[in-house]
């Protein structure tokens, strides 16, 4: 782990592993405290401290004989209809043009419960999942996870996906984009990812979740981004609009920069 963080080793080992049970990597079970420690090289009392604070707050479950489980995550709030895509589809593509894509993975899998609630699909759908780490010439930028329905993903795989930007694929494919929600929020880096963003284990990092729907308001994909902030920024611009007593401040411009 990262010994310049001024965290207790257990606590960074507990927030890797909640950022990977919010992302629903463990729908069949976490590893166990050995793999554990040997995955963040610290010591198995380590993990069983961590592994201690997520069960204290409900996010696994511990049994003989089945090991560590993780709980369902309680319904999440409906959500107010997204920002258009004016600019951000435009965008995208741009940084999509301008850096080389490493396809990671592609392959048909079945949709698990959170993707599928977000894609509108029954848990078990057959999607496309492909992971791709982006670079520019200074090394990596980003590690890109997406989940598209397969029925609108025959017509490209690994070879294709290394060479245009996902959301190009799709309009090829006759996906008219329209509309996507997105969030940004902050990520600390696992095993996994610190090797592909060549960065230390435990380094924050930018997390972008982000779902992609077409002009009928049907979800067309779903994307988790992890970027180092070190190499790349989100700029909005914004405007304010309304009468004197409600004036609100309203984005008219999303552009990343990267380096």
């Amino acid at each position: 782990m990262g010994a310049s963080l001024p965290l207790p080793k257990y606590h960074q080992v507990y927030l890797v592993l909640r950022e990977q049970l919010q992302e629903g990597r463990f729908a069949d079970g976490l590893p166990g405290e050995l793999a554990l420690a040997d995955q963040f090289g610290v010591a198995r009392v380590t993990v069983r401290k961590a592994l201690a604070q997520l069960e204290d707050e409900g996010l696994i479950e511990r049994a003989p004989g089945r090991g560590t489980m993780p709980r369902a995550p309680a319904p999440a709030p409906a959500r107010a209809a997204g920002a258009r895509l004016t600019g951000l589809l435009e965008n995208i593509v741009n940084v999509g043009l301008r850096t080389s894509v490493k396809v990671l993975e592609c392959s048909t899998v079945p949709a698990g419960t959170a993707v599928a609630a977000a894609l509108q699909l029954a848990p078990g759908t057959p999607v496309q999942q492909a992971r791709r780490v982006r670079s520019t010439a200074q090394g990596p930028l980003s590690l890109i996870t997406t989940q598209v329905p397969a029925s609108l993903a025959r017509g490209f795989g690994a070879r294709e996906l290394a060479r245009k930007p996902l959301l190009v694929l799709l309009e090829e494919a006759g996906v008219h984009i329209g509309s996507a929600v997105q969030t940004i929020s902050a990520q600390l880096a696992d095993a996994a990812t610190a090797r592909h963003l060549d960065v230390p284990v435990g380094s924050a990092l930018l997390a972008v979740t982000r779902l992609v729907r077409d002009g009928d308001e049907r979800p067309v994909q779903w994307l988790h981004g992890l970027y180092r902030p070190d190499r790349y920024q989100y700029r909005m611009q914004l405007s304010r609009v309304g009468g004197i007593d409600a004036k609100l401040w309203v984005s008219t411009e999303l552009s990343a920069q990267f380096h």
